[in-house]
Order: C-alpha cells, then structure tokens, then sequence
C-alpha cells in the first residue's frame, strides 16, 4: 500500500503550506479519486507519492519504502507511474513506439522484453499502428494516450493520473476512461485527479481536499450527498435530487 502520514509541504520557507498534515491510505488495487478547488494541493500530493517531492514534515511510504530513502527512490518511481495533465511534458521519443520504449530501456531490459511491452501498451490504449508516428504530429488526445502507455510499459502497481480528461473531447474522454477502468480491474492502484465528479463516479473511495488537508472522503455514494459542500468549493456535482447511488450509476453508466 501507499501510506501518507501527517504529510505537510511547502514550496518556499516564506509561503503558506501547500499540505497540512495529511493523511491518507491506498490499498492494493484500490480506485481512489481526488477532487477539490485549484490551489487544494492535489497534484501537490500526488507529486510526492513517486518521490518527485518530499515532505517537510511527515512521511510518504510505499509497499513499505520511504521516499525519502535515496536507496528506494527508483523502485518507487516504477511502483508509482504518473500521468501528467500535460501529456508534452513526458514525452520524449522521436518517434511513438520510441517514447514507450524509453522507460524500459533505461532499465536495461533485453530487447525482446522491450518490443512486447511496447507492443501491448499500446494496444491496450489503442494506438496500434501509430509506432513511427513522431509525437508531434499527434492530436492532443492521442498524446494523452501516449503518455498513458509510457507510464504503463514500466509495470506499475499504482498509477497516478492528474485531471486526465481535461481538454479532450467526449469520444477522448471516454476512451481515458475505459482504459482507467481496465486497469483497475487488472489490479492496478488508480489514484485520479478530477474536477468533474462524473468522472469519478465508479471510485472505491472519494477524498475531497481543501488548502491542504482533507475535507470529505468516503464513498461516491456518501460523498454525492453532499452536493452544498461541493458547490462550496466550486466542483462539478449532481443535482440535490439525483445524489447518492443513483447518480453513481447513472455516471458509471457514462463510463
């Protein structure tokens, strides 16, 4: 599992704290979904759960390791892919199946290994036939998916997605989706950034943040009751009439 305990964190000595000492539990395999206002300290959170941030006060430990241990950082940033809202800002290959490759390459994996990872990755995000395709000609949905299969070609066991949807069309949207779901059923940890509780409907479990701390957390169905609440805080939510198990199904459906 990944284990946050009393987490706390701040860019600079003279600025608020981003996080404040937060706690949080994510079990193998679980589905948990991040919501709250911009500025609440969610990619903040997610950043330092493969070790690209360390706590100043607090501990971040995963299957065990601290991130702050030098020795465990690499393992950790294996264990733990992540998806950026930016999918430009992670890839780095001239070519498709080169970006998904990279990744795999660096750990000196034979050849043989390499070319299936690179072949089932991008199967499973639906970009066979894209392999000499150079990045740039991609649209903004297809890099997404590319940046999914280069995350997914290191074998995580978690996989961290910040806002993975924003900016893609419904038929994009979607396709993130499916594959979010999939890997989940795979056995995968998801843990989803999302401004749209829509997209989070099928979760194990919803932690809502503000200025850093935890807000609400609880199950989709728990979590939609509580429609003034996410208002409050500026989040997409369902109607007070539709709220709680009927509403899950009704955006689960949409999935």
């Amino acid at each position: 599992m990944i284990r946050v305990d009393n987490l706390s964190f701040r860019y600079d000595r003279a600025a608020p704290a981003v996080l404040n000492g937060l706690s949080l539990t994510i079990g193998e395999g679980a589905y948990i979904a991040l919501l709250g206002p911009n500025g609440c300290g969610k990619t903040t959170l997610i950043r330092h759960l493969n070790a690209l941030l360390f706590p100043a006060a607090g501990s971040v430990r995963v299957d065990g390791m601290l991130t702050t241990d030098a020795a465990a950082v690499g393992e950790i940033r294996r264990r733990v892919g992540m998806v950026f809202q930016n999918p430009d800002s992670q890839i780095v290959g001239m070519t498709v199946e080169e970006d998904v490759a990279f990744g795999p390459g660096n750990l000196a994996l034979p050849p043989e290994e390499i070319r299936r990872r690179v072949d089932r990755c991008l199967e499973m995000v639906g970009m066979k036939g894209f392999e000499q395709r150079a990045p740039h000609t991609l649209s903004g949905g297809e890099k997404r998916l590319l940046s999914i299969a280069g995350v997914l070609a290191m074998t995580p066991r978690y996989v961290a997605f910040d806002e993975p949807t924003a900016y893609l069309d419904p038929a994009g949207r979607q396709r993130v989706l499916e594959i979010i779901s999939r890997l989940q059923q795979e056995g995968i940890a998801i843990i989803h950034i999302a401004h749209e509780v829509r997209d989070v409907a099928g979760a194990d479990r919803i932690v809502v943040m503000n200025r850093g701390s935890i807000t609400l957390e609880g199950p989709p169905a728990e979590v939609f009751r509580q429609g003034g609440l996410l208002r409050s805080l500026g989040l997409d939510c369902p109607p007070d009439g539709c709220a709680g198990e009927a509403y899950a199904r009704a955006a689960g459906g949409a999935r």
